[in-house]
Parts: structure tokens; sequence; C-alpha cells
């Protein structure tokens, strides 16, 4: 949110992190004037170099590519082919509740196969196999 201040560092600041870890995010203004919010937009996506989605009232909505979108379009590094999720095995970290309740959560390091999933409960269970339709079987 923008208050009565107007867009200040700290702001702007904040909307930059808040980019950082959701790339997608909406930001409300507080204010009557529609200039000022229009040119808080576009300082907030020249500063940052965000992309413009949306602008309704007293609401932006602004879009900054996160990580995970530059890493597929960076080469690959040394020849090595990037992991693919769920398909290697993969090391998770769980906790699990204590049954006492004033005690932590108990932490434990769980290797997950390509074929396994973990449960809510923090447990290890194989991936369901997806059915097939009648329709796609009839089609064999």
């Amino acid at each position: 949110m923008i208050g009565g201040e107007g867009l200040t560092r700290p702001v702007l600041a904040e909307i930059d992190r808040s980019l950082a870890s959701h790339d997608l995010i909406k930001i409300r203004v507080f204010g009557d004037d529609r200039e000022s919010r229009i040119a808080m937009y576009e300082t907030i996506c020249e500063d940052l170099d965000a992309a413009p989605i949306q602008h309704i009232g007293k609401l932006l909505v602004v879009w900054r590519p996160g990580p995970a979108v530059l890493k597929e379009n960076r080469p690959q590094e040394l020849g090595r082919l990037a992991p693919r999720g769920g398909a290697a095995p993969r090391t998770v970290t769980v906790k699990k509740p204590s049954a006492a309740p004033n005690r932590r959560p108990k932490r434990s390091q769980v290797t997950v196969l390509g074929n396994e999933r973990v449960t809510a409960g923090g447990n290890v269970k194989r991936a369901r196999v997806r059915p097939t339709s009648q329709k796609k079987k009839a089609l064999d």
C-alpha cells in the first residue's frame, strides 16, 4: 500500500522485495488524484524494471520476471543439463509437529525419488497412477 506520504524510498524498497519474491503484485494507492497515481505507476515501473499490467481505480498491478524465468532463458553452464523437477532423487526437509504443544517441531531430511511424493503429514508415498479414460483406452 502507498499511503498519504506518497512513493518514498522505503515504500519503493518494499515493492522491490515483494516483486523479487512474488513476480506479480498488487499495489493499493490511497489518494484521490488520478494523475499522481499514474505518475507513481510509471515511476515504479521505470525504477524497478517492471512491466505495468493493469491500473483500475486505486489498484496497480505490476509484474517483473523472477529468477525462475530468468534461469530458463540462460544458456546451460558447462554443458550440463538443467535439473528437471520430480525426475531425479531430491532431498526434502520435512517438519513434523511434536506430541507436546510447547516443543519445537522435528525436522528431518528425506530423500524422495521421482515416483514418490511427500504428503501433508510429512510421510513419503508413491505417486498415484493417473487413470486413463475409457475413450483413450478405446483408441489404443
